[in-house]
């Protein structure tokens, strides 16, 4: 039986990526190669990444302002440190909005000051800091825009002259915004994406170039601009899938169209945490991730008699993270309606039930 998956990354990706890209592994374009093994450097896996980085453009509407597309290694950890290394030269600030905002602080501090404009630390994350000042003379300011752990998300972005810089890794590409309001986003692939192996860069090219060191080549984003993203072996296999889940994404009417069908997933379970009494939201309601929903019981007796409900209805991954605890559900833009509405319709025998 196919799982529901609810995995919080690597996490769940369309059924037709996953057909195209197993045949891709057995022979991709009638090479007789598997693309598991064809040459970087070869025209076929060229043309993937040249594809692969002008969709990213398409989609988010940057095509022709002044952007490039790069396809790294690393994950968002690695960005953490290279955004400040070729961004910070004397003062840059930080909303902290969570575990990945808290770490990307910590590699910030190691090149120069760090402010944080706002932090929902103190009350274990669970809202998104509002109407706080934004300092003048800062190099850029870094946001987090969904929490993957803690179940929120910034439905608002600062208006400031500030360069913004944002980690998209568990929300890109399922909603509609204005993306040239950033001038650099980071994103993981193995949320929204594809699997595990490639993080995306998307940078404004007049930002760089103003800080005084020297920056190691594979640190540098100009390296990787000069190269089209070949200047190492790039994760062949994970550029191929995000380019078949990019495309998927546009034949669906682009990020618009997701983002109405994410708008449903989230209004139908958040609709069942509320009027369900036997559960409880973490995230404040204004603050809620249509990504991750985070939840849990109020009453721990019936924990075992609900994990084993949602085993048996083919749920797989809603177990919260340590830190909270409870449960997560993650919603990302392959999982279906359907999926949501199992795991509603669990919640709901359980409430009839107990």
């Amino acid at each position: 039986m196919k799982k529901h998956n609810f995995s919080a990354g690597p996490c769940i990706l369309p059924q037709e990526v996953f057909k195209e890209a197993s045949q891709a592994v057995l022979d991709f374009n009638n090479s007789g190669l598997s693309i598991l093994e064809i040459s970087h450097r070869s025209k076929d896996f060229v043309d993937v990444m040249e594809e692969a980085r002008s969709l990213v453009l398409e989609l988010l509407g940057l095509e022709g302002k002044g952007y490039k597309t790069l396809f790294l290694q690393g994950g968002a950890s690695t960005q953490f440190l290279m955004t400040a290394y070729n961004l910070l030269q004397t003062k840059a600030g930080y909303l902290n909005t969570g575990t990945w905002s808290d770490k990307a602080i910590k590699e910030a501090k190691l090149f120069g000051e760090i402010v944080e404009v706002a932090s929902s630390k103190d009350s274990n994350f669970n809202f998104i800091p509002k109407g706080y000042n934004i300092p003048k003379g800062l190099d850029y300011l870094h946001l987090t825009s969904n929490n993957t752990i803690f179940g929120t998300q910034l439905k608002d972005f600062p208006s400031t002259d500030t360069a913004l810089v944002c980690d998209m890794s568990s929300d890109i590409f399922s909603r509609q915004m204005d993306f040239s309001q950033f001038d650099l986003i980071y994103a993981g692939a193995q949320k929204n994406m594809g699997p595990a192996g490639a993080t995306v860069v998307v940078v404004k090219e007049d930002i760089l170039g103003k800080v005084n060191r020297q920056i190691p080549s594979m640190l540098d984003y100009q390296t990787h601009i000069s190269k089209s993203s070949m200047f190492n072996t790039p994760p062949v296999f994970s550029v191929y899938t995000s380019m078949l889940t990019l495309k998927w994404i546009k034949k669906l009417g682009g990020i618009s169209a997701v983002e109405e069908l994410n708008e449903k997933k989230a209004k139908l379970i958040y609709s069942e945490i509320d009027v369900n009494p036997l559960f409880e939201g973490f995230a404040a309601k204004e603050d809620r991730s249509m990504m991750n929903a985070t939840f849990r019981l109020l009453n721990d007796d019936l924990k075992e008699a609900f994990d084993a409900m949602w085993k048996e209805a083919g749920i797989n991954g809603i177990n919260g993270h340590r830190s909270i605890g409870g449960y997560r559900a993650s919603m990302y833009n392959a999982l279906s309606l359907e999926s949501v509405a199992t795991l509603v319709d669990v919640m709901g025998d359980l409430e009839r039930k107990a």
